[in-house]
């Protein structure tokens, strides 16, 4: 079985799926952490949202996670303003977030295309309200696998809880390919086994769930130091594992190196021909500019001389 999410924005479509190239989803157009961002987005200037926008599709990514929290904002406002922004400036897909139902529902409402909405979790309130507004809107839905205990360390409970949200799901008449579960990934600072915990998870959830998966990668390497190569090393182990997306940043040539070489391993880049055409240019730029060094070494020799 091929599970595939379609999404789209008013002119391109994307397919997440399981013999489909990875999807990166942008991380950056999210104020948290970022006092000047979220200033300038309260107030109104989305300057640096647009210059944003164009750097993470210019890095490859095919879709763009969309966050507005910013605290004593009017987020619903905010969010449905930067999604018509976005969308007037690039044709990949959103991923509308927000923890605000309100906002959600701004956002899906000027929405063009067929949105991913961040997130519902297993929450018994959180799905009487959030899976409506995605039947309501179609859209498709990333499930967080934590619940009213909070996020259990055994990966089986998190499997357990991404079932359920599965299965509530079905009951509003949303179909399980359209549920792209979250495992949760720990930050392996604080947490020695996340990195086998998670992978488990993973493997679990596409084979006897059979779901699309995403994720937070950064959160891994979170707390320790060169955290791009760790966020590296764990996305591609994790496309190894079977998961088909996640939410990063694109503006690290090493993450992005990292899933494209992915791609051809796992053979979802036939014949290498999105690897060769990403770095052919450049392999043939340095191989120039070597040649080109070699060339004036043996003149500064023979002056020398």
């Amino acid at each position: 079985m091929t599970t595939q999410t379609r999404l789209s924005s008013h002119s391109k479509e994307l397919t997440i799926g399981f013999n489909q190239p990875f999807t990166m989803i942008g991380e950056r157009i999210n104020p948290t952490g970022r006092k000047l961002l979220a200033a300038e987005m309260k107030a109104g200037d989305f300057s640096r949202v647009e210059a944003d926008t164009i750097a993470q599709v210019a890095a490859g990514v095919q879709m763009l996670d969309v966050n507005a929290g910013i605290p004593l904002a009017d987020e619903p406002k905010i969010l449905a303003d930067v999604i018509q922004l976005v969308q007037s400036i690039t044709d990949v897909p959103l991923c509308i977030d927000s923890s605000i139902v309100a906002a959600l529902e701004a956002g899906l409402s000027v929405y063009q295309g067929r949105a991913l909405v961040n997130s519902v979790t297993g929450e018994d309130e959180n799905l009487e309200l959030v899976l409506p507004l995605v039947k309501k809107y179609d859209a498709a839905v990333i499930a967080i696998s934590n619940d009213e205990t909070g996020i259990s360390e055994d990966p089986d409970v998190r499997y357990e809880v991404a079932k359920k949200i599965v299965e509530r799901a079905q009951d509003y008449g949303i179909k399980a390919e359209d549920v792209v579960v979250d495992p949760l990934v720990m930050p392996v600072g604080a947490m020695n086994d996340a990195g086998p915990q998670v992978l488990h998870l993973i493997r679990r959830l596409r084979t006897e769930l059979k779901v699309n998966t995403t994720c937070g990668a950064s959160n891994f390497s979170f707390g320790i130091p060169n955290r791009n190569g760790i966020t590296a090393s764990f996305i591609s182990m994790a496309i190894g594992a079977g998961m088909t997306s996640a939410i990063l940043n694109p503006l690290h040539s090493e993450i992005i190196q990292s899933v494209k070489a992915s791609d051809v391993v796992i053979g979802n880049d036939p014949d290498c021909a999105h690897w060769i055409s990403c770095y052919r240019e450049s392999s043939a730029d340095s191989a120039a500019d070597s040649a080109a060094g070699r060339r004036a070494g043996r003149r500064s020799r023979r002056q020398r001389t």
